[in-house]
């Protein structure tokens, strides 16, 4: 039987770099991974394509409106074969890398899937058993499928049909108002669908701010798309043609029906197949994986990392996690917990959102001081001229001193804007920092020099 020293379950993003850096680190390593295709979920089926479709129908989107800037564009629509065979090339070129990657890496590749049997072994689906002194899982997440009546039989759409689409579908209810249910409620919407979206909070976004909710809210309505939010969806009712969704709002019994249904309600950690009751790995009842600050589960040779464990489903932190897994596994001196004061977050619906740091409603629950300003898109010169005026930036400060805690930013290209924040923000900057640098005029960045201007202000105020 082969044995390791290090043994990664999931090629993805936690997975392939957690096993680089074990590798670099001497282990003998090795990945298994039995995914019909490789790559991970992030270029395959998530981050890479929907980012290619958002910015076609972004594209697509300021062609239409070419007359608000005084453009004669006598038609703009999309052709779905010709922007899908573009997107599959696109992300075939990226898969291509990653699986060049993993077959040339330092460690060995291994097809095939794995459970565990006991604590130190798991058996493969090619019947072989191999065993580990320590293990990364990083398989990700699947899509959930709640106990609603009649979702199962509709045969709803998954993100994963949505992102292959080669029509233009007539209608789609989209059931959700998370990250990937507003992301692409608003490309079908611009692609020329007629979109309904129904979210059972009261918010979408709803891991965001209600002032952030509300901006895209605004957006996503004003754009055509209807949306229901705060609902009780009681059940769905298949049609050989059309698809209904029965649905309390408001005291009232709504109905909606579409061509399609889009199953947007979440992602789930996909654990099950792996027998972890066998290894001794902890769980929450849904199917999360319980991990300590250095990624450690209940067996503390068996570490997790990315979406199966969380706490947060994004790209950056899963790499931070198996590479600190790895390092961690090896008796690395001097190593720090993935630091959750500089967490980083980007929703790409348009207008976007961005936040970093601590945010308004972490430090009021914490007690801590702070100080916070903001300031509209749609009165600075930048956005007014590119028509960008949905959202605002908001900036979060420490009132003595003026050290930046967080920012929130609802606007034009708020995903890159964000990152004028991500240098100062670890580095312990304070707005009068950020201040002494240059900002060149006119451009959307400029717009951050204003609330920082005002938190300045008043900490110089109080301090006569």
């Amino acid at each position: 039987m082969k044995n390791y020293d290090f043994l990664v379950i999931g090629g993805g993003s936690a997975g392939y770099n957690a096993a680089r850096a074990a590798a670099a680190l001497g282990r003998k390593t090795a990945i298994v991974d039995g995914a019909p295709d490789l790559g991970g979920l992030c270029i395959l089926r998530g981050c890479m394509p929907s980012k290619t479709l958002l910015y076609v129908a972004e594209v697509l989107h300021l062609a239409q409106k070419g007359k608000t800037f005084g453009l004669k564009i006598p038609s703009a629509a999309a052709d779905m074969k010709a922007i899908r065979a573009r997107k599959r090339k696109i992300i075939a070129e990226f898969a291509s890398y990653r699986v060049k990657a993993l077959q040339a890496g330092p460690f060995e590749l291994i097809r095939a899937h794995a459970r565990f049997v006991d604590p130190h072994t798991v058996e493969l689906s090619t019947g072989e058993k191999i065993s580990a002194r320590h293990f990364l899982i990083g398989t990700g997440s699947v899509v959930s499928v709640p106990a609603l009546p009649g979702l199962v039989e509709s045969g709803c759409w998954t993100s994963d049909d949505v992102l292959d689409l080669d029509f233009i579908p007539k209608s789609v209810i989209v059931l959700g108002g998370g990250i990937v249910a507003c992301e692409l409620a608003q490309f079908l919407n611009r692609i020329g669908t007629r979109v309904t979206l129904i979210q059972r909070s009261r918010n979408i976004l709803r891991d965001h701010s209600a002032h952030a909710s509300d901006v895209v809210q605004k957006a996503f309505v004003d754009e055509g798309i209807e949306l229901f939010a705060g609902t009780l969806i009681e059940r769905i009712v298949p049609g050989k043609k059309s698809t209904a969704v029965i649905f309390q709002h408001d005291g009232k019994q709504i109905m909606r029906r579409a061509a399609h249904l889009f199953n947007a309600l979440g992602r789930t950690p996909n654990t099950k197949p792996l027998n972890l009751g066998a290894a001794g790995v902890r769980v929450l009842p849904d199917d999360q994986i319980v991990i300590n600050r250095w990624c450690q589960t209940s067996a503390r040779h068996i570490y997790a990392a990315g979406d199966c464990s969380g706490p947060h489903e994004i790209v950056h932190i899963a790499v931070q996690q198996g590479e600190l897994a790895a390092r961690h596994a090896a008796g690395v001196k001097g190593l720090k917990p993935v630091d959750w004061s500089l967490l980083l977050n980007v929703v790409f619906t348009d207008p976007q959102l961005a936040t970093i740091g601590r945010l308004e409603r972490e430090l009021k629950a914490a007690a801590v001081p702070y100080l916070c300003a903001t300031y509209p898109f749609d009165d600075h010169g930048k956005s007014i001229l590119m028509d960008a005026n949905y959202g605002y930036v908001k900036v979060i400060a420490e009132p003595a001193r003026g050290r930046i805690l967080g920012a929130e930013i609802v606007g034009k290209d708020a995903g890159e804007l964000i990152h004028a924040f991500s240098g100062p923000l670890a580095m312990r900057a304070t707005v009068f920092d950020l201040l002494r640098a240059p900002w060149y005029h006119p451009t959307l960045a400029e717009i951050v020099t204003y609330p920082l201007e005002e938190i300045a202000g008043k900490i110089l105020a109080a301090r006569i």
